[in-house]
């Protein structure tokens, strides 16, 4: 990893405020993220739907404009740029969305979608970017011929994989996927992350994945953040957070994903979370899983818990977790920390 890395996220808050008509109110959805992803790096974002996975994704490639905090991208501070001093810098960061149907234009021709944004860079015509978009549609995995097609004519898979060759046509230096393969079927769900595996290697670019899909996650990623309504709870190494979670939010994440290993099943320690997920228009004091921890201690959970860290490159923000060098305690599994 180079010493500047090439995202940079620092005390991210983005809120929305409801309409009267709903009864009014602010939507807490981003509460000071700080995460960075080095050049070459996969980094994960896991967490339960409406905890803010996108929300972050989005105010980094600025479709959302953050309300505080920084966005570093190569350096470059991009957190309110105009969009005419931001254009400049729009090819070094480009977005894989979850619904590849509604992310591509019904109107245009594979070909046309494809090449747009490599005739906008290099002011090439339709023609001189054909070579180029028939390479990337056979790096991505399709055949030629389907750059005269229109979306409505694609499978989802195929539809996915033409939203990631538009991304890398450009050459950006930073992907984010947010939750790429999560509406298609299993199979074509492991030929897409096969495919964005063997093209990172190739290509180099760095990548935000998004997903609530843990195993996705941990084929795929050199580092795992964990994020709870609006906050990142815990972050490290992918061995760290799979084979040592220290957040009990972690442990419930990895408890309820599948795995196709029976005695991995058996030995698994069931972790069951009461209520829902708590709104984040009144979100909790304090560590904001309190209202749903097993292990849970009043009135010092609902007091805002310290960020400790456990490992090299690996924290967790809990009043239990015990820090890299002290004494072993009981944690809030009940086994040592």
């Amino acid at each position: 990893m180079t010493s500047q890395p090439v995202l940079d996220v620092q005390g991210l808050v983005k809120r929305f405020r409801m309409p009267r008509g709903t009864g009014g109110g602010v939507v807490h959805a981003v509460e000071g993220v700080d995460l960075t992803i080095g050049d070459g790096e996969i980094v994960g974002l896991v967490g339960e739907s409406g905890s803010g996975k996108s929300t972050v994704g989005k105010c980094i490639v600025r479709l959302l404009e953050p309300d505080a905090g920084t966005v570093r991208l190569a350096g470059h501070d991009i957190t309110h740029l105009s969009q005419r001093r931001l254009r400049p810098l729009r090819d070094q960061v480009h977005m894989v969305f979850q619904d590849p149907y509604s992310s591509l234009s019904p109107r245009m021709t594979v070909g046309a979608i494809v090449g747009e944004p490599m005739r906008r860079r290099h002011g090439l015509s339709s023609r001189e970017a054909e070579p180029r978009t028939a390479e990337l549609l056979e790096k991505v995995g399709l055949a030629a011929d389907l750059r005269d097609r229109y979306p409505h004519e694609l499978s989802g898979g195929q539809r996915q994989r033409v939203g990631l060759a538009r991304s890398l046509g450009v050459d950006p230096r930073l992907l984010i996927a947010d939750e790429p393969v999560s509406a298609l079927d299993v199979s074509v769900q492991a030929a897409i992350l096969n495919q964005l595996k063997d093209l990172q290697a190739e290509l180099g670019f760095s990548c935000l994945f998004i997903a609530h899909d843990l195993s996705t996650v941990e084929y795929l990623c050199d580092r795992v953040a964990v994020m709870y309504l609006g906050r990142i709870v815990e972050l490290g190494t992918r061995d760290e957070i799979f084979t040592s979670p220290k957040h009990p939010y972690t442990r419930s994440l990895l408890a309820a994903a599948l795995t196709p290993d029976p005695a991995a099943l058996r030995s698994r320690q069931r972790v069951v979370l009461t209520g829902d997920i708590p709104s984040p228009i009144d979100p909790p004091s304090g560590c904001p899983f309190h209202t749903r921890c097993p292990s849970v201690e009043l009135p010092r959970c609902a007091e805002d818990p310290p960020t400790v860290s456990v490992a090299p490159d690996h924290w967790a923000r809990c009043h239990f977790v015990t820090p890299a060098g002290a004494a072993p305690s009981m944690d809030v599994a009940g086994s040592p920390s």
